[in-house]
């Protein structure tokens, strides 16, 4: 069954193979040609589908198919990423939970953000290492649609993580006083929990519309994973409507969080400037342009693959956007949220000294 496109062209309607009935071969094909270049485009599709059009029940993930020869070297390079990903966010999670001076309101998102980072790469990256070892990997129509229930369910709940980071940033440098009661710790919590809420709701509407369409005759992904953008040219029912509604949710979530999290910076630059040491507002320019660097990779790939109906990219520029948010983010973001932190630091070496016995 791997890597089977379904098909019914040597079959008659009976239902029986038959090496007489070629000329009603040729009436499908013509039939299902037309499904796809009709002059009323894919609104026509169900009433040109023919009846017995086999349902597709896998796809075939075609991965990086066109770098066969680059298929070691790929695979070593996403697994060290991958490794690095997993292994830099579970040790944000224990420094933070092991030292009580990193118990203020940032440390609290910083670690709600590594712990969605491990399972948001582990949902597109161990697919795409499997991909790379046997080209055409398999996966289960129910499996690819949990998959992208997941992939949109954690993606949207690091947007609204990210926005909230930045107005607690916005609030400790321009609202110094007020900061303590602003971001007091059952505001934090209401904050993550409603973060974490609004993520899980945000992947229903995708996962039921994607589900409802029907996929027949080819099922091969042009992607290394379940994503909206191929699964949508897949179907071979009219997906305006999904379109629109994607589009619609991509606003609402990608753009509305990257425009509070860019003015929440506006702001932080803005009261930065008018700090009179010279090497205070250096240092703290590099940690803000960071932490913005980081955001602008993340909001910007993802608003360019979503925020834009009826303007299919080709399948190579869509896997490279997307390998920038499933695998380079989620290593950037503990690199640049802590390691680059002089307190954090402090801490890890602190908690190295007291694991090693020193």
């Amino acid at each position: 069954m791997t890597g089977q496109v379904f098909t019914v062209g040597s079959f008659c309607s009976s239902g029986k193979e038959n090496p007489d009935c070629s000329g009603e071969r040729k009436q499908r094909k013509n039939d299902s040609q037309k499904r796809w270049y009709h002059p009323k485009g894919k609104e026509s599709v169900k009433a040109l589908e023919p009846q017995n059009m086999s349902t597709v029940t896998e796809f075939q993930l075609l991965g990086f198919q066109n770098l066969l020869e680059w298929q070691s070297l790929l695979f070593v390079i996403f697994l060290f990423i991958y490794f690095l990903t997993i292994t830099g966010n579970v040790v944000i999670i224990t420094v933070v939970s092991q030292d009580p001076r990193l118990g203020s309101p940032m440390y609290m998102f910083l670690t709600h953000l590594s712990f969605l980072e491990i399972w948001y790469t582990s949902t597109t990256v161990p697919l795409l290492l499997a991909n790379l070892t046997s080209w055409g990997h398999v996966i289960s129509f129910p499996a690819c649609i949990a998959q992208l229930y997941f992939f949109v369910f954690f993606g949207a709940t690091e947007c609204f993580l990210l926005a909230v980071m930045g107005y607690d940033r916005y609030l400790a440098i321009c609202c110094p006083l007020h900061y303590s009661f602003l971001m007091s710790s059952d505001v934090c919590t209401t904050l993550v929990t409603v973060s974490w809420m609004t993520g899980m709701g945000t992947g229903f509407l995708p996962y039921l519309m994607i589900s409802k369409l029907n996929f027949c005759g080819h099922n091969q992904i042009n992607h290394f994973f379940c994503d909206l953008p191929p699964l949508m040219q897949l179907s071979c029912s009219s997906v305006y409507i999904t379109e629109m509604a994607i589009f619609v949710l991509s606003i609402a979530v990608l753009c509305i969080c990257f425009v509070l999290t860019l003015v929440s910076y506006v702001f932080i630059v803005s009261s930065i400037l008018r700090i009179p040491s010279t090497s205070g507002r250096m240092k703290t320019f590099s940690t803000c342009g960071s932490h913005l660097t980081v955001v602008t990779i993340y909001y910007g790939t993802m608003i360019s693959m979503y925020v834009h109906p009826n303007a299919h990219l080709s399948p190579e520029i869509n896997k490279i956007i997307s390998v920038f948010y499933t695998v380079i983010t989620p290593l950037l973001n503990p690199v640049i949220y802590s390691f680059r932190n002089t307190d954090f630091k402090e801490a890890l070496r602190k908690v190295m000294r007291k694991k090693c016995g020193i």
